[in-house]
């Protein structure tokens, strides 16, 4: 994941935003269905709760920098230093690795982040556990750069291994819950290997030529999912980052980014993804950017396709404009987050909304306004959310379309200069029969509509109007 810094330039934003696209970009007809029962069950259940939270957190929360990417040595916007030493990648990277000896987030409560969350709507929630820096937020055995370790000062709180503490609030609150992971890993030897430094986010050394050493890391790798696997309650879902890593034979060369990837870089998916289900059945593996079994979602980041996609997605978005925490965010409004959800699910997808807490373990208060009043909305309109399909024509103009097996509904949203709907109103769907009921979630009055063409108008009256005024997302219930 990656941010832009408060400060940068227009020309160093468009850089980010090209990195996003260039992570989003891929070839879906790729997508390989499941043929597991268990995660075709699983994965029938995470595409009904189309709303979860993700949380990027790690000692660089102390900097307000970007997560990991600053330790990347290529000339790119996202990887921009800031901090002590950053005109020295030596120096820089020791200082950044030294943040783990003051870490300290005793405001650290996850009870409340899942009772905010529920609050707002969401139902399953994603972690991460490591970034490519590296750094574990769990109690992993093949490592000391963790925060359970004794030279962090948070290791001696009873709550130190926080993945533990975040996965059980959550699970308790009856969220499904997922691990994110980082497949690269910028500070083991058997990744970036000193003897060869790194020129990108790449493996410093050619694995193949290298075999010992990147066994070495293979192993590194599948034992700490293992732990993750089976230490830390029922995992839903396996979320892995990097997709630089990855088989010579997945490379996609009309895919512009994968074509710089200069090395086979195969962990051996089966055994890591058998071994997890084997702990942990029905889990739903999410490899990605890496088109195959091992992807079981994809995941456009930091924007939403424009059109309907068929096969199960989600869109990893921030709810500022950063995944890691800056002090001062600058954070989309709820009417936008709303109408940014009605659209994923119109279409196909879910909506995986980031929240990053800070360096005292606390989100910014104004991330749980936005909750709040996301869960306004969803407390009255959720039904045209959850359990629902997409229905054609999907999205129209101002128009998105959802069923399920009792009603239809048509989402209008409503521009930003729009703030009551007008008195009559072209929907452009037909309600299957003369006597179809139509109304406004929030109001139990019967609207009159008749047929034009092939759309209805419907007359909406001026009491319904103002008492639906505000709205980020006005919903038509047709039965």
């Amino acid at each position: 994941m990656k941010y832009r810094f408060l400060t940068l330039t227009v020309s160093v934003f468009l850089a980010i935003q090209a990195f996003a696209q260039q992570h989003s970009e891929q070839n879906h007809s790729k997508y390989v269905w499941p043929s597991d029962a268990e995660v075709k069950k699983k994965l029938t259940q995470w595409q009904g709760v189309k709303f979860g939270l993700l949380m990027h957190w790690g000692t660089y929360s102390q900097w307000g920098v970007v997560e990991s990417w600053s330790l990347c040595p290529e000339d790119e916007g996202w990887c921009v230093r800031r901090g002590p030493a950053s005109g020295n990648w030596y120096d820089y990277k020791k200082a950044y690795e030294a943040l783990q000896t003051t870490f300290n987030p005793t405001r650290f409560n996850p009870e409340r982040w899942a009772e905010a969350a529920k609050a707002a709507g969401m139902k399953y929630m994603i972690f991460t556990t490591k970034h490519h820096d590296g750094f574990c937020m769990f109690d992993s055995k093949q490592t000391d750069y963790k925060i359970t370790s004794s030279r962090t000062p948070f290791s001696s709180n009873p709550r130190s291994n926080v993945t533990k503490e975040i996965l059980g609030a959550f699970r308790s609150q009856g969220f499904l819950v997922g691990t994110y992971f980082s497949k690269p890993d910028w500070n083991v030897d058997s990744y970036w290997w000193p003897y060869f430094p790194p020129k990108d986010r790449n493996v410093s050394y050619d694995p193949k030529k290298y075999p010992e050493m990147w066994k070495k890391y293979t192993d590194f790798t599948y034992n700490q999912i293992q732990e993750l696997m089976t230490g830390y309650g029922n995992v839903d879902i396996l979320w892995l980052d990097g997709g630089w890593v990855r088989p010579a034979g997945t490379i996609d060369s009309t895919v512009s980014w994968q074509r710089t990837i200069p090395y086979s870089q195969d962990i051996d998916m089966a055994r890591i993804a058998g071994m997890a289900r084997s702990h942990q059945p029905g889990l739903l593996v999410v490899d990605r950017t890496v088109s195959g079994e091992f992807e079981n979602y994809a995941t456009p980041e930091q924007q939403i396709p424009d059109h309907y996609m068929p096969i199960p997605w989600e869109t990893c978005m921030t709810m500022g404009e950063s995944w890691s925490y800056v002090p001062k965010e600058n954070f989309k409004s709820s009417r936008r987050l709303v109408q940014t959800l009605v659209d994923v699910v119109s279409k196909n997808g879910n909506l995986l909304l980031n929240i990053a807490p800070g360096p005292d373990g606390e989100w910014h208060e104004e991330a749980y306004g936005r909750l709040k009043e996301i869960g306004a909305w969803i407390q009255t309109n959720g039904e045209s959310v959850y359990g629902t399909q997409p229905m054609a024509p999907y999205r129209r103009d101002q128009w998105a379309f959802t069923r399920n097996d009792k009603a239809a509904y048509a989402s209008y949203l409503p521009t930003e200069n729009e703030t009551t709907l007008p008195a009559t109103v072209t929907l452009p769907v037909v309600p299957k029969g003369p006597k179809a009921a139509l109304t406004l979630l929030g109001t139990k009055q019967a609207l009159k509509w008749k047929k034009t063409g092939d759309a209805v108008e419907v007359v909406i009256p001026e009491k319904v109007r103002q008492q639906l005024a505000g709205q980020p997302v006005w919903v038509f219930k047709i039965v």
